[in-house]
Parts: structure tokens; sequence; C-alpha cells
């Protein structure tokens, strides 16, 4: 009997048994998956998005659905750090699947504070940056999109944490290979991308915007072109384990971006359809190597040919 194909990859230094992670912010915190998924079969489970307080978000409606994807401006709520470590962690630790943290902040000093915070916390096996998020002190500018404050963000996290530390990209820039650089330099152990594009959907019967914040994220296979070749491009400028983002709904959709040159992904919207997604990619990525008779996914990780 031929023997399976190694599917394991290592993220930041952190070791992964298949490259299939979720995405912040459409898994929860992870137990809310618990009967329909076993959570040990994930490569890493990355938590909702986590501030110091815990945040109530915008008003509703907060989704609608778009051709193809979704756009959505649930504005980070969360139940804040204290809660999470004393209510959502012990049970994730019973758990042999790394666990991420993404954290975000509306300015550095925010981030910098969590960062301290969740260096005393037991069981968090690295931290996602969320840098896509409004920088109040700059004119709500996104700290995402400017690379100097893109690095100031990382570099304060990096100073209070020697936890693996991975920066998540926003796709709303010119150039994506300053950002990657940019926050390389600043420390950054990993990066994942794509975070969601700024999209707005109208309802044109009664003229209003389908959600209460007019602009919001659009998330789902619509973006996924948009992101591998973000992916592809971060791939030719920084030299740190990359994972793929973006309207992955089964294994050859996770193929294009390992191809493209990441070493992991994050199912997101992909998770409100089918809550069982992960599984079936996982299953489709090692059929995928049986067919092809690769012996381990590192031959796949960044093979494109051209």
């Amino acid at each position: 009997m031929a023997q399976a194909p190694d599917l394991s990859v290592r993220i930041a230094g952190v070791p992964l048994k298949n490259p299939v992670m979720t995405a912040s912010g459409t898994f929860g915190y992870g137990r809310e998956f618990s009967l329909l998924v076993d959570l040990n079969r994930l490569g890493g489970i990355v938590v909702k998005g986590l501030s110091l307080e815990p945040s109530r978000g915008n008003p509703p409606p907060r989704i609608a659905e778009t051709p193809c994807g979704m756009l959505n401006a649930i504005g980070l709520e969360n139940v804040g750090i204290e809660a999470f470590a004393a209510e959502k962690l012990p049970y994730l630790q019973t758990l042999s699947t790394p666990v991420w943290v993404n954290i975000y902040g509306k300015s550095v000093e925010a981030y910098a504070r969590l960062a301290e915070r969740i260096q005393e916390i037991e069981g968090i096996a690295g931290v996602e940056v969320n840098i896509s998020c409004p920088n109040v002190k700059s004119g709500g500018v996104a700290f995402g999109v400017d690379p100097q404050a893109a690095h100031a963000v990382i570099r304060a996290v990096r100073e209070r944490t020697d936890l693996p530390l991975m920066a998540k990209l926003s796709p709303n820039v010119t150039d994506i290979t300053v950002i990657a650089r940019s926050v390389v330099e600043a420390g950054a152990d990993a990066v994942s991308l794509i975070n969601t594009l700024t999209g707005m959907a109208v309802d044109v019967e009664n003229r209003r915007s389908r959600i209460a914040n007019i602009t919001g994220g659009l998330s789902g296979p619509a973006i996924r072109p948009v992101a591998v070749r973000m992916v592809w491009q971060a791939a030719q400028a920084v030299d740190v384990p990359i994972v793929g983002i973006g309207g992955i709904l089964t294994a050859s959709d996770a193929l294009e971006f390992l191809i493209a040159g990441a070493s992991a992904v994050q199912v997101g919207t992909a998770n409100f359809v089918n809550p069982r997604a992960t599984l079936d990619i996982i299953d489709g990525i090692e059929a995928y190597l049986v067919r092809h008779r690769f012996t381990s996914l590192t031959d796949v990780i960044g093979s494109l040919q051209w």
C-alpha cells in the first residue's frame, strides 16, 4: 500500500499537520463549529479578531450577498482579550490544532498593549495582526495601506511578544509588495493575504446601501483571482511563509494559492456555505498529491511555471 503524501508545513516556525487554516471572523472562536467539523484535523484555527475591550461592532444590516461573494461590515465585534482568555481559550487548549489569535487596534499603542497581554497567556501558537483597521490618530486611514504605518504596528507588536507573528495584509493598495516588505522588515515571521476588498451594494428600489455602514468588505469567489495574483507577487518580494486567503471553496481553489507560492491557506466565506469546507479541502489536496504522484506538499508550493 502506497504511503500517504506528507501534507505538513511550517508557518512562522509553527508546525501544521496540513496547510488548511480557518480565516479570522468566519469561524467564530472555533467551538461553534465543533459539532460539524473535527477541529483536530485542521492545520490551524485563527480566531475572530480580538481587541483590548469587548466591541459590539456595527449596527445591522451587516451582511449582504453579492454575485459570487459577500459584503460584510460586522465592525469586528468580539468579546475582548480578557473574556477570550477566560472563556474561549480553555476549550481550544484541549485541541491538537495550533490556535492563532487575530488582533486589531485603532492605535499603535493598542496593538502593543494587546501583544503584551497575549505574551502572558498560555496556549497561543501565534499572533495574526490585522492591519486593515483605521488609524484614529491619522484621520482614519487604515494602517495597512501605508508602509510606514504598517511597519510601526508590526514593530510595536514584535517588541512586546516573541510569539510567531503573521501580518494580515490589505488588498486596498497600489502595490502589495511594498507593504509586504515593510512588515517583514518590521519583524513579521509570515504574511497572510488578502483581507477583504472594499465594496458597496445598493438596493435600487429604496436607493439605500444594503448594509448600514454603506461600504463593507467583499469576500468570496469573486475576489480569488485578485488574491492569487497578490500572493504570487508577495512570494516574489519576501522570503517568509505566505498564507493565501480569498474565495477558497474547493481544493482546486486552495491549490491555486499553493502553486502560486503560498505555504498554507485560510478558508473564510466558504464556511458559511459549507461548514465542512475545510475538511473537504484537506481531502481534496491529498487526493491531488496522490493523483499527481507527489510525496509531499512542498513539491507543489511555489511550483508555478512561467
